[in-house]
């Protein structure tokens, strides 16, 4: 959720994997999936669909009236029926938000896949750890591959086939086990994994040097198993000025290097009782008037910014040759 903080696990992630020889920078993977040289491709994501009727309320809103184009759902939050009710009717493209933290105080949840399988994953409350270095301290990477396989399996009862997988707060990239699980179960389902295996343009600006490297080497593995890959990933919105959130949006858009890029929101329509679960109500709203403001729209077709979505993504990596 917070970009300091994802991006450092990233690192520590691919820090730990093998080294790998250094090789010369192939096309990016929009060139990959079939679009022309210089082809600049965003998906516009919003995290945390079904935590919080308002957080729906901001979902909807910023698909149905704006630019956004992708979306997360939490599978263990109390609010999941409306959202995959609605992701059903309007076909939007969608995935799991694989949740293994519960970080608010009053408002919380607890593994799917039941204490008894992933006690490692249960705090004293019967919920989910409140925060990442918990989670890593205590549970197992088996009792985090269980509880993916649960919130997938509970998806897919529910008639949800979700089109990619990401991570809450980046839990799944705090420990390089963790990692390898949520790699495996991506490929061994065929559901794309969020992993920005490319340039790493924005990515480069939080970490120091000598993983982009590794990055890439996980990238290639990706794309080898049949799954795409992002060039880029920009998750610095969380921690943007409300009332400038539509200026920054729109000069990240002019910054994007070709390539795949995700650009990662907290879209959210509070109401009164919102407060009651989180203090991040404003800058949440300043994501959903970002994406329905007019300026951003213009910004995206004057830079002829190509809008893509994790659907489109798979649909072209299985039409590619290699």
């Amino acid at each position: 959720m917070l970009t300091q903080t994802l991006f450092r696990w990233i690192t520590v992630a691919t820090l730990m994997l093998p080294g790998v020889p250094a090789q010369a920078q192939e096309p990016t993977y929009a060139e990959k999936l079939g679009w022309s040289p210089g082809t600049r491709a965003l998906i516009l994501h919003i995290d945390d669909a079904g935590m919080s009727y308002d957080s729906n309320l901001g979902v909807m809103r910023a698909v149905d009236e704006g630019v956004a184009n992708s979306l997360s759902v939490m599978m263990p939050c109390p609010w999941v029926p409306q959202m995959v009710r609605w992701i059903e009717r309007s076909g939007a493209d969608a995935g799991l938000h694989l949740t293994l933290t519960s970080e608010w105080t009053d408002y919380r949840w607890g593994p799917l896949a039941g204490k008894p399988a992933v006690p490692g994953l249960t705090d004293p409350e019967g919920c989910l750890w409140d925060n990442v270095p918990l989670v890593v301290k205590n549970a197992s990477a088996d009792e985090v591959e269980a509880e993916i396989r649960a919130q997938l399996d509970r998806a897919r009862t529910m008639g949800f086939n979700p089109t990619h997988l990401d991570s809450h707060m980046g839990t799944l990239f705090a420990d390089n086990a963790f990692l390898e699980r949520y790699i495996k179960v991506g490929i061994e389902t065929g559901i794309p994994v969020m992993f920005p295996g490319g340039h790493g343009f924005f990515i480069n600006q939080q970490t120091e040097g000598g993983q982009a490297e590794r990055r890439r080497q996980i990238g290639v593995n990706l794309w080898k198993s049949g799954l795409p890959v992002l060039d880029d990933l920009h998750n610095f919105s969380y921690e943007w000025k409300t009332d400038q959130k539509t200026d920054a949006y729109i000069q990240a858009v002019r910054s994007l290097k070709p390539g795949v890029t995700m650009m990662i929101m907290h879209c959210t329509d509070p109401t009164e009782v919102f407060q009651k679960i989180s203090g991040s109500g404003e800058t949440r709203r300043g994501d959903l008037n970002a994406m329905l403001d007019p300026r951003l729209k213009a910004a995206i077709r004057e830079e002829g910014i190509v809008l893509t979505t994790w659907r489109e993504l798979k649909q072209r990596r299985d039409a590619a040759k290699h």
